[in-house]
């Protein structure tokens, strides 16, 4: 088989134009009004949550927990999962 030569000094690459600055849409009032009612959701949910407590195991293992480190020791016995 003949080896090719260099195909990117055989092909000039062509530089993209620019592409020409669109016009802004204009929304609708009803459109603007529902994208405030969805960030005010999105607010109102972000603050819940920031609020909210962490939920803690009720009678759960003290220690690490064993699924994140990867073992699970019960009564001196290791074992991996």
């Amino acid at each position: 088989m003949k080896a090719e030569g260099n195909d990117a000094a055989a092909s000039p690459q062509a530089t993209p134009e620019p592409a020409a600055e669109a016009a802004p849409k204009t929304l609708t009032p009803a459109a603007r009004r529902a994208l405030e009612e969805a960030e005010a959701r999105r607010a109102a949910y972000d603050a819940a949550a920031a609020a909210a407590k962490p939920v803690r195991e009720l009678a759960g293992r003290d220690g690490p927990e064993p699924v994140r480190y990867g073992d699970w020791e019960l009564k001196g016995i290791t074992s991996d999962f």
